[in-house]
């Protein structure tokens, strides 16, 4: 690729790492989440969210279990500081969540954002400038001191107002663009910081370190974090907060690693919506960890329902493949997967598994707001047996034999390839009736009577064929056989090893059954035919007829 030369790792390395987040399984407990959707997320939106849709997308993140949520920057615009005052004015905000707003380091900014917070109950204020080398040199050409000078003042001047306005507040400091610092530079500018502050247990600070750009790979940014919880001055009065960004697409890993190497906290957004390629998606970082068997905290249990106000409210459209959150993130398409997840699902039923271990499904659809019906199994032209013999059992009852699945899904694949599109679980079970339950298109059986002589069975039957009724019979030692030997005679067909089986379609005294049956020709080949029937009799003798009409039918092709 061309250009590469212009380009080299920009990593910051810490001085000391004791790497200790290496040795850890998992994580074990959830953070503390704070959703910045409706700052960070609003601002990197083409249109951002109006009032009304402000206050829609603050409701649902109530709802959801968010405790804190940043609810933007009110100094920057009159929207944002009139979303702000909406909510406390009218009572929006629940007694247990606590509000977040941002504000740069620059005392008009300062006071404007505390001025828009009178009658807030709680509220974390957000203080932050920029440390990185880049945007020392480039952007503000200022040394180190001048970069912690300007953090110092925005601290003192924090304590200052909130005395003015008699407000108890929590801060929160963040030096931006944390991976593009050196750490030592990182850690004392924070610990300058929190020298003014003076957290205590009653009042901690949180200390937010962002990879307000991906610059290195995962484990860099989790000895950075590792270094800053090892070495933060007052840090059992503080609180490690993470904000990852997603430009090298590691914004989970950044996260998850994060936390191990001793982070308490986690700023995102709902399905990952942020600047540039947005920052990490907490529901993929929370269900992560629910897969595991930690409880996140959050109530993702219908993620349908969230994703339909998200869309709305933020005119984004999430990601078919998105984890978790996707709209085809479960949906198995190809046979051998389909198989899988099949017999997965009975080895659970039949075993009363405690443990979720389904093959293909990191966790259960259903836990999400998902159905098995239409979003695991998916049918097209790669699908398999297994699958569509699942949808027709757990969408319809119709339990099929092994063999006849395999007949059934060479139709229905078939159709799916003409048709070059992707077959809905209806159109699939109405394809299977139509060319295998109660076929009669050549030959029907109107009425059947029998007589038992012995341990022989005799069949009298009025059959229509080829628009003809008329009366036959025959003996044979079952009432299927004598059926058949009927039909052999009549038709002047041959069939041999008809088999078939049965089963309760529907549950109730007035019930259906299903029969299923398979006869082989004069030349070998098998063919299937399904019937049902209120009477399990008429069901198996429709099945017959049925697997003769396709058979006459192949034939004639």
């Amino acid at each position: 690729m061309k250009n590469v030369n212009k380009y080299k790792a920009q990593i910051y390395n810490p001085p000391t790492s004791s790497m200790n987040w290496v040795k850890k399984d998992h994580i074990e407990k959830a953070p503390i989440w704070c959703s910045v959707d409706l700052r960070d997320g609003n601002q990197a939106l083409m249109i951002p969210m109006s009032l009304e849709e402000k206050l829609d997308f603050f409701k649902k993140l109530v709802e959801v279990g968010f405790k804190e949520i940043e609810v933007g920057f009110p100094a920057a615009s009159e929207t944002e500081y009139l979303f702000l005052r909406t909510l406390i004015e009218q009572n929006l905000i629940p007694d247990d969540v606590t509000v977040q707003v941002l504000t740069q380091s620059r005392e008009h900014i300062i006071r404007k954002t505390f001025e828009s917070l009178k009658g807030c109950k709680n509220a974390i204020v957000h203080l932050y400038n920029s440390t990185s080398v880049a945007q020392r040199e480039q952007v503000f050409k200022k040394s180190k001191e001048e970069i912690i000078d300007i953090a110092i003042k925005g601290a003192k001047l924090f304590n200052e107002i909130a005395d003015e306005y008699g407000m108890n507040f929590r801060y929160e400091y963040s030096p931006e663009s944390f991976t593009g610092t050196e750490p030592e530079f990182a850690l004392e500018i924070c610990n300058a910081v929190l020298d003014v502050w003076q957290p205590t247990p009653d009042r901690k600070a949180i200390i937010n370190l962002p990879v307000t750009v991906e610059m290195a790979s995962p484990h860099v940014y989790a000895n950075q974090v590792e270094y800053m919880c090892e070495n933060l001055k007052y840090r059992e009065n503080v609180i490690v907060s993470l904000h990852p960004h997603n430009d090298r697409g590691c914004a989970v890993a950044d996260s998850e690693l994060g936390l191990l190497a001793g982070a308490d906290r986690i700023e995102g957004t709902l399905f990952g919506n942020g600047e540039r390629t947005g920052n990490v998606d907490i529901i993929t970082l929370a269900m992560n960890m629910f897969s595991h068997g930690v409880d996140p905290n959050l109530d993702f249990s219908d993620i349908p329902s969230i994703a339909n106000v998200y869309e709305r409210v933020t005119r984004m459209h999430i990601y078919e493949r998105s984890p978790y959150s996707g709209k085809l993130v479960f949906a198995a398409f190809s046979g051998s997967h389909q198989d899988a997840i099949a017999k997965g699902m009975k080895y659970r039923e039949e075993r009363d598994e405690k443990y979720w271990t389904v093959p293909y499904l990191p966790i259960d659809p259903t836990d999400v707001g998902r159905v098995y019906e239409t979003d695991v199994i998916r049918i097209n032209s790669q699908s398999g047996k297994g699958g569509i013999g699942w949808l027709l059992e757990h969408n319809y009852g119709y339990n099929l034999p092994p063999q006849m699945r395999e007949t059934v899904s060479y139709l229905i694949k078939d159709i799916s390839d003409h048709k070059h599109d992707e077959l809905s679980p209806h159109q699939v079970h109405q394809a299977f009736k139509e060319n295998f339950v109660n076929v009669n298109k050549i030959t029907d059986c109107t009425k059947v009577l029998f007589t038992k002589e012995g341990d022989s069975f005799t069949a009298i039957m009025t059959i229509v064929y080829e628009g003809k009724e008329k009366i036959i019979s025959a003996s044979g030692n079952g009432r299927l056989d004598a059926v058949g030997n009927a039909l052999k005679a009549e038709l002047g067909m041959e069939f041999s090893n008809l088999t078939y089986t049965e089963h309760a379609l529907e549950r109730g005294s007035s019930s259906k059954a299903v029969a299923y049956v398979s006869i082989t020709d004069e030349s070998g080949n098998i063919h299937w035919g399904a019937g049902v029937h209120n009477d399990i009799i008429y069901a198996t003798i429709n099945a017959l007829f049925s697997a003769i009409n396709r058979a006459i039918m192949s034939k004639e092709k």
